[in-house]
């Protein structure tokens, strides 16, 4: 799940990641699906090499759950799909 990289898009629309929301909770649903009809599941991971930098397509998109700004010392700032998956992690009460 990939985003485009470009440095006209402000740091504030690329922390709105509600594409990858999507794709995550659809994936999910489907996995709980699967489990249901009787798949041994035994883990899952939201897979990023820190952001995954992509071989293929080089700085031309951006991976993971993570900001991560070139222009600051490569600070890293948490997108929207963090607070998602943990919220989604949360016990159910």
């Amino acid at each position: 799940m990939d985003d485009a990289n470009s440095i006209f898009i402000p740091k504030k629309d690329a922390l709105k990641d509600e594409k990858r929301i999507r794709y995550y909770s659809g994936y999910l649903s489907n996995l709980q699906a699967a489990i249901k009809d009787g798949c041994n599941v035994k883990g899952y991971f939201a897979w990023s090499l820190l952001d995954n930098w992509e071989w293929a397509a080089g700085y031309s998109s951006r991976f993971g759950l993570y900001f991560v700004d070139y222009r600051d010392n490569l600070k890293r700032y948490p997108k929207q799909s963090v607070q998602w998956f943990k919220n989604f992690l949360k016990p159910a009460k």
